[in-house]
Parts: structure tokens; C-alpha cells; sequence
């Protein structure tokens, strides 16, 4: 049996690796995503480049991500709204305005789904 614990351990410190990477594979997915839009970004009233927000989340992200466990919670702690204000934070694409939220969790399962490059308006 004390054979068997170390073995279980070592398992569920690899599953526990694998998930991490997946995560910070998505998380720099949705980076790359938000810095090669076309899209305008609208924080506290006043819209952003792709690279602004880019920077901006990335910020939030470097601060936050000790309590960032999946990239659900990156796009609910990083993206979503204004710490200071409480505001949320929109995108405008050509032909939609919408939240960003709503977005980057549009573009997280595509991601997933493994189907390709996107098209950054989605």
C-alpha cells in the first residue's frame, strides 16, 4: 500500500501540470487574441487600442494570476470590468459593440474546439 501513495501522488501532480499548461496556454491564446484585433476596447468610458488592452489586461493579469486557476477565471478577473470602478469593459467590432467578456469566452471555445486561426471580430 505505501508503494501505491506515491504513485497516486505523482499522477495527480502530472494531471495537475497538464492542466496548468493548458491554461496558460489558453490564457496566452486570449492575450494574442485581444492584441491582433481589429477591435476597439471601451474601459471607463474611453475606447482603446488592441494593443492597449492588450497591455492593460496583461497588468491585471501579472498581478492577479497567483488566484488564476483556469481561463474562466482570467476572463472573469482580467477582462470583464474595472477594479476600481466596477464598470464593464465593452468591445466595439466592426458591426457589434458587446461585452467583453462575452467575447474572449466566444473566442475561449473556438479555442478549445481546436478549429484553427479565428477571425478576430468574433
Amino acid at each position: 500500500m505505501m508503494r501505491k501513495v506515491p504513485i497516486l501522488f505523482m499522477i495527480l501532480c502530472s494531471i495537475s501540470l497538464v492542466a496548468r499548461a493548458d491554461t496558460a496556454a489558453e490564457i496566452d491564446h486570449l492575450l494574442g487574441f485581444i492584441a491582433s484585433s481589429p477591435c476597439r476596447f471601451v474601459r471607463n468610458g474611453k475606447a482603446y487600442d488592441a494593443a492597449a488592452a492588450r497591455d492593460h489586461i496583461a497588468r491585471k493579469y501579472d498581478y492577479a494570476k497567483r488566484w488564476i486557476q483556469t481561463a474562466e477565471q482570467f476572463i472573469e478577473y482580467t477582462a470583464t470590468k474595472s477594479s476600481t470602478t466596477g464598470e464593464p469593459y465593452r468591445v466595439i467590432c466592426p458591426g457589434r459593440e458587446e461585452p467583453s467578456a462575452d467575447w474572449l469566452t466566444r473566442e475561449l471555445v473556438r479555442f478549445r474546439a481546436g478549429s484553427g486561426s479565428g477571425d478576430a471580430k468574433r
